[in-house]
């Protein structure tokens, strides 16, 4: 069982995922042994992972959902096939047990070999995949939050103020920072002297070469967590279809809600998709028929319940645990 605590340190680490132990026990008020023993444990038992991501640099790259219907006896190995490839991320089979849900990246000028095979498979019936447009995530609240067991205002405002946006330009990696990438893809949090091991650099070197990547934005950080083991067992996709002059205010209050995981603007007929995280089936329909109810110029939308999901952005879920895609 996971307590308030737990939801505190998780909210920080979506936050600012490499922040210290000693200040996030500081922000919390918590000793700084206490964050790493609760942080250990939850790391140890799959919960949560933070890892390293390698941005690509340049223009042109797109992030695409798709929501492919299969026939039922082959959803689960087309599903579990997405699920291993490095381009595919948050994928899930959907109640029902016909659709898949995952999320696509692309980067212009590459062979999206993905793409194009996937409407010549036998087994999909159908299928669309919408560009993501714009996402609604306030700044420091990227990720499922927790909702009222989270962090206060001031506090994310402290823990934003340690994870700088970038701000030099683009630094493409180089053969030499293959070790770095690949250690912070199991282990975003790792630290400087474990990073030196890997690369035979010093330590000096390696937090002035993190600083560099961060700077151009080639180097990102993202928390992968399974929400259901803190105790919210409902996972699901609203599609929205919101009038265009209200699109942005209707995505604005969205992705305000304790509830919103992720909130985006898309290119298909439901121009608005959230991704929800409730307690349960009460807890959700307290939800649709409150804080959703309540958001004026939404016209229409569909429910997916993700029944069966495999993995999170890059953390594939393996008997109820996250794990590093090599291990699955």
């Amino acid at each position: 069982m996971y307590d308030d605590l737990d939801h505190r340190i998780v909210h920080g680490l979506c936050c600012a995922p490499r922040s210290s132990f000693r200040r996030l026990g500081e922000i919390i008020g918590v000793s700084e042994q206490t964050v790493a023993r609760r942080y250990n444990a939850l790391r140890r038992a799959g919960v949560i992972r933070v890892v390293g991501l390698h941005s690509p640099i340049g223009r042109g790259r797109g992030d695409w959902i798709a929501r492919l219907r299969c026939r039922p006896d082959a959803a689960g190995p087309v599903a579990d096939s997405l699920a291993r490839r490095p381009e595919v991320g948050y994928t899930s089979i959907a109640s029902g047990g016909s659709e898949i849900i995952c999320a696509i990246r692309s980067t212009a000028g590459r062979d999206d070999v993905l793409l194009r095979q996937l409407p010549k498979a036998a087994s999909i019936r159908d299928m669309s995949v919408d560009l993501l447009i714009h996402s609604f995530s306030p700044p420091g609240t990227a990720g499922w939050t927790g909702g009222k067991r989270s962090l206060t205002g001031e506090q994310l405002r402290q823990l934003a103020a340690e994870r700088l946006a970038p701000t030099g330009p683009p630094l493409a990696p180089t053969d030499e920072d293959r070790p770095l990438f690949d250690t912070l893809a199991e282990d975003g949090r790792a630290s400087h002297t474990r990073l030196a091991e890997v690369t035979g650099w010093s330590t000096a070197r390696v937090a002035r070469r993190l600083e560099a990547l961060e700077a151009g934005g080639s180097l990102t950080y993202g928390v992968d967590i399974l929400a259901e083991r803190l105790g919210y067992e409902l996972n699901a996709v609203l599609w929205l279809q919101v009038d265009l002059p209200e699109l942005h205010r209707v995505g604005e209050e969205l992705g305000r809600h304790d509830e919103s995981a992720f909130v985006a603007a898309t290119s298909g007929k439901h121009n608005l998709m959230a991704i929800v995280v409730c307690r349960d089936t009460a807890d959700f329909y307290r939800y649709l028929s409150g804080p959703l109810a309540e958001i004026h110029g939404i016209r229409g939308y569909e429910i997916s319940v993700r029944a069966h999901r495999l993995k999170q952005s890059v953390s594939l879920i393996h008997q109820g645990r996250l794990i590093h895609p090599a291990l699955g």
